[in-house]
């Protein structure tokens, strides 16, 4: 159990900040899931993570032991992009829901990477062990999972902190008036539908950078870079630009064409916790993209782009891309 004192410096700020701010191996999110549930108290109650904090308030924090994992392993084939002691990174197929819950008791990601690995960080809670960031069930593409609890409040910090560089490629319906661009609204649940998202004046912040890289016919590929982890972020963007993501059913118009909703996590970036080095991973693009028509040599220029690989070897000696050899 850990005891602080508010200060003049903490005065006025929501409940959460300070506790992550004060207490730096938790991120945001996790500290709002240990106020959500007890866990931190203000002045020795129960408050919500918006509650403003005073001057000379005490802090209480009681971080309950990682959770067993209890999950069955199973037999899963996974694309593995990269893998070490201390995390995975994963090309995840569409179709894949990442950990079990209402309706995926099994046959998910992590019961596959149970399989694989000997351990993975019990931070996550019982069901998502190791799992640091989350895509929908329709999302292909780079997902990092963290075997030990060490590197996944690193990773988690990353994460909370925007240090990740995350490039989505999103089909879009239409074509974009303009072609690149910065999409800046809260997102928050929908207040009807709850499996939804909407943009909503009291949502949480959210930021979009989108470039469209190519014309497909009706369709345009964008590539769209997350500053913000909010749920269906790009999808809820895109279609608040009048472009939803092609074969999306919860924002979209129906389609009978598109499986799946055609987005995809094409890169992602971070500085490994424990080696200290920043690394870049690609997920290859999936063949339901490559059949429409996009064009490699567009991808190979905007890889080249926006990748690291050009920094000097001293600042950063690992930071070439990492790319799937197998879909």
């Amino acid at each position: 159990m850990e005891t602080f004192q508010a200060d003049h410096t903490d005065a006025g700020q929501r409940f959460d900040v300070v506790v992550s701010k004060r207490i730096t191996r938790l991120s945001r999110a996790r500290a709002q899931c240990l106020i959500e549930s007890g866990h931190i108290r203000l002045n020795s109650e129960e408050v919500r993570v918006r509650q403003r904090v005073h001057a000379g308030d005490w802090i209480t924090v009681s971080e309950p032991e990682p959770q067993p994992v209890e999950i069955v392993p199973q037999s899963i084939a996974l694309s593995i992009l990269y893998e070490d002691l201390y995390l995975v990174v994963i090309n995840k197929p569409a179709g894949l829901t990442v950990h079990p819950g209402a309706g995926s008791p099994d046959g998910t990601l992590v019961n596959a990477l149970l399989y694989h690995c000997s351990s993975l960080s019990g931070i996550g809670g019982e069901l998502r062990p190791g799992v640091v960031h989350r895509l929908d069930k329709e999302t292909s593409g780079c997902l990092v999972v963290a075997k030990d609890d060490l590197t996944h409040q690193g990773l988690s910090r990353q994460f909370a902190g925007r240090k990740v560089e995350k490039y989505y490629l999103a089909l879009c319906q239409g074509k974009f008036s303009v072609k690149q661009g910065e999409v800046v609204v809260p997102i928050g649940r929908h207040p009807v539908h709850r499996k939804k998202m909407a943009i909503m004046e009291r949502g949480r912040s959210a930021r979009t950078l989108f470039e469209v890289l190519q014309e497909i016919g009706d369709y345009s590929l964008v590539l769209c870079r997350l500053f913000s982890g909010r749920t269906h972020q790009i999808r809820v963007h895109m279609q608040h630009l009048g472009h939803p993501v092609v074969g999306d059913k919860l924002y979209g118009p129906h389609s009978r064409q598109f499986q799946r909703h055609m987005l995809h996590a094409w890169r992602l970036g971070f500085f490994h916790p424990v080696m200290e080095k920043w690394f870049e991973f690609e997920a290859e693009i999936p063949h339901e993209f490559v059949v429409l028509g996009v064009d490699a040599n567009e991808l190979t220029h905007t890889r080249n782009r926006i990748s690291h690989s050009g920094a000097s070897a001293t600042s950063a000696p690992d930071r070439s891309p990492v790319r799937s050899d197998h879909s």
